[in-house]
């Protein structure tokens, strides 16, 4: 594909990636002091004594530990730790953006209960009783099961007190948000039989190749990514990006590999075959420490050799051999996959198929490879003793399916439950809680999410931040912000050994907001009986401070606690799979079906483009909206005013006679809005990009009412094997507007 000089350059400088985790220019910290004088909630810090504390930031899975700066007892900076194992000093431009949403307007400084449509005031207690009156109630009438929790995370105290309050209650409703974690979890067990989260040895690696993931946009934990990036780099290695356009990361590779969307599977298959097919895998590895391997070259020599997969992928056959070789050659090969920042599942086809390229060549649990990390274990409260009502309520079939005959190894299928409620006459659901997440923004298909929360007669959210979830909540009990309590922060995604950090308040919570551990075992004691009796602990922190035990200390002195020695298991240890082996085919793995692309939703003869979302470091997409310092820093390429530019390549733009700058209208069947284009060479012919983290409804008026959100216009497409969300874009039209 040509990329012009003038397009190329603009991604080759890199100037949101070199601003992201470095000292910001001069130039942008003075725009962004003029421009902040307009607004009337700017702190201005007196004069008084500097002093600093050591805390970690929970404003993405990261797990980021985080110097903040005060003067007297006000936070003026918040910058990266140094010598912190994920981060040593880096910070992302959400980091940085403490301070606004410590004392930014749309903090929400008191519970509210929402009557006849308007937000009023009410008590802590009033609310919890309240709460404790309807959850009484329904298990009163037997209706335990009807009750849920969308939690952020499924690790750490918090979300266990909220799986624990479940389990006494008696329901087997807690479910984690969507992202590429459901698909490399899964991966991992049902090739090496292990529990696990994936962590990724970019410092030591000496060759990436990345099937859509935004290194230095997001992915994962962000600074720990961008910063192995770098090492790359300076250690002599390279990289190749695959993906339909060119993004940032794509532009800093070595390679960009621009293959059809959705046809990812074929494509690392086809690796597959020419790494078989010219002896270039690792076969002592194979030999002694693998199985099923004969099932995958079968698979591979006869379905997808390089001209085959030409043909399905739009990358020539030659290109696919040499990207076969320069990965299989290099001494330190690492394959990742999970497109953009990695917030949204994915197909388990193709995280298996990319997984079985780190099996060929041998670097799993090996210094520049993938290691299987294991779960955190501290956590060893007592066990829940359930009575009759929570045991029958636990036995109940989850509402979003997951671990069912037809999921059986899906932990967690949130984009399933909208749909699981739209098609019930009464809605499934009575009860939700919402911790630390913001689905009704975050959900792909916008309208049967908020169709879906409108039929819960009572959504509790717990949000800091009047949000889009919290805003259509009945009550809202706000958070303290991560600033102003503690809570252990338990990993980093895809940092590639265990580590535990420890938020610490470094403020006194400024308004009357209380820590979601406390409510939980005050509502808890509330409920009385067998409920009551699994939260014996006074308060979170004492919760908190009792389950770490002899970590505690050295948590809050240092900030956080890891354990450098380890690696991963020998490969004689590593795999707890039947054979004891990796498996490349097994029982398990065969009843997941073919591997196989991934449609787009919608009608083509009337949608015939595809729109893909973008992530990049200036926008957050998940239960945090972008303050407005990150706002500010937008490219006038992503947003113009108040109208999102989506990337059109000018092929495509010129044959549906639209111009450079001009408005459109865009629309898919999820919905429609309007847009400005933005020619953009570095993007394949009849595809069209938005960035996520746009279309805000609720927050402030430097967030709301600015572009198009991606998940308004967005459809879901499950994998039939999973049940996860496996869309990678969704059929668009593009019209004069």
């Amino acid at each position: 594909m040509k990329i012009d000089r003038r397009s190329f350059l603009s991604f080759a400088i890199g100037g949101a990636a070199g601003t992201a985790l470095s000292p910001l220019p001069w130039k942008l910290i003075d725009d962004l002091s003029i421009w902040s004088q307009n607004w009337d909630w700017t702190p201005m810090p007196q004069n008084g004594e500097a002093t600093h504390a050591t805390s970690a930031c929970t404003l993405c899975p990261g797990g980021c530990g985080i110097r903040v700066r005060l003067i007297d007892d006000r936070v003026v900076k918040i910058e990266g730790l140094d010598g912190h194992p994920v981060n040593n000093g880096g910070i992302c431009p959400l980091g940085q953006s403490g301070p606004q949403l410590l004392y930014g307007p749309t903090r929400i400084k008191a519970p509210l209960k929402k009557i006849n449509g308007r937000w009023r005031s009410i008590t802590w207690d009033a609310a919890v009783e309240e709460i404790a009156a309807k959850l009484t109630e329904l298990r009163a009438n037997g209706m335990s099961h009807t009750v849920a929790c969308i939690s952020e995370s499924d690790i750490g105290t918090i979300p266990q007190l909220w799986n624990r309050l479940l389990t006494a209650y008696g329901s087997p409703n807690f479910i984690r948000t969507p992202s590429i974690q459901d698909n490399y979890e899964l991966a991992l067990y049902l090739t090496q039989g292990v529990r696990a989260t994936p962590g990724f040895d970019l410092d030591q690696c000496d060759y990436i190749l990345s099937f859509g993931s935004g290194l230095i946009e997001g992915w994962q934990s962000p600074v720990y990514m961008f910063q192995g990036k770098s090492a790359l780099v300076q250690n002599g290695g390279k990289m190749g990006q695959i993906e339909p356009r060119l993004s940032k990361t794509a532009a800093k590779a070595d390679t960009w590999i621009a293959a059809e969307p959705g046809t990812e599977v074929a494509l690392a298959l086809g690796i597959g075959n020419v790494i078989i097919s010219q002896g270039l895998y690792n076969q002592s590895f194979v030999a002694n420490y693998t199985a099923g391997f004969e099932d995958y070259k079968k698979l591979v020599l006869n379905n997808y050799a390089p001209a085959t997969v030409s043909k399905l992928t739009g990358v020539n056959a030659e290109s696919i051999a040499g990207l076969a070789r320069e990965f299989a050659k290099a001494k330190k090969p690492l394959a990742i996959c999970g497109r953009g920042a990695g917030r949204t599942s994915g197909s388990l086809q193709e995280f298996l198929a990319v997984h079985m390229l780190n099996a060929l060549v041998g670097n799993l649990n090996r210094a520049g490879g993938l290691v299987a990390v294991p779960d955190p274990d501290y956590i060893d409260w007592p066990d829940v003793e359930m009575d009759d009502i929570a045991s029958k309520g636990m036995q109940q079939t989850r509402l979003d399916e997951a671990g069912s005959d037809k999921y059986p190894n899906s932990r967690y299928l949130l984009d399933r439950l909208p749909g699981m409620i739209n098609s019930s006459q009464e809605a499934p659901v009575q009860v939700l809680f919402v911790s630390g997440a913001n689905p009704v923004y975050s959900m792909p298909d916008t309208q049967a999410v908020t169709k879906a929360f409108e039929k819960i007669p009572l959504v509790v959210s717990f949000s800091s931040y009047m949000d889009e979830t919290a805003a259509q909540a009945n009550l809202i009990l706000p958070n303290h912000i991560y600033l102003e309590r503690y809570e252990d922060v338990p990993i980093a995604r895809g940092f590639p050994k265990p580590i535990m950090s420890l938020t610490q308040p470094v403020v006194e919570p400024l308004y009357n907001t209380r820590n979601v551990g406390d409510v939980i075992i005050q509502l808890a004691q509330k409920l009385g009986g067998t409920v009551a009796d699994a939260f014996a602990w006074e308060d979170y922190t004492t919760c908190l401070e009792e389950t770490l035990g002899d970590r505690w200390d050295t948590l809050v002195e240092e900030g956080y606690q890891v354990d450098d020695e380890f690696s991963g298991s020998e490969w004689a240890d590593a795999f707890e799979t039947d054979s004891g082996k990796f498996e490349f085919s097994n029982d398990s793995i065969k009843a997941y079906g073919d591997y196989r692309p991934m449609p787009a939703a919608g009608d083509d003869s009337f949608y015939p483009l595809i729109l893909v979302p973008y992530d990049t470091m200036r926008l957050t997409s998940g239960y945090i909206g972008s303050p407005p310092f990150m706002v500010k820093s937008l490219e006038d390429t992503i947003l113009t005013g108040n109208d999102v530019r989506v990337e059109v390549n000018p092929e495509t733009a010129r044959k549906l006679g639209l111009a450079d700058g001009k408005s459109a209208t865009l629309s898919t069947p999820g919905g429609s809005g309007r847009v400005v284009v933005h020619y953009f060479n570095g993007i394949m012919p009849g595809i069209i990009a938005i960035p996520r983290g746009l279309g805000h409804t609720a927050y402030d008026r430097f967030l709301a009412g600015k572009g198009v959100s991606y998940n308004v216009l967005a459809k879901t497409a499950d994998d039939p094997a999973t049940g996860f969300d496996a869309a990678w874009g969704v059929r668009a039209k593009l019209s004069k507007a």
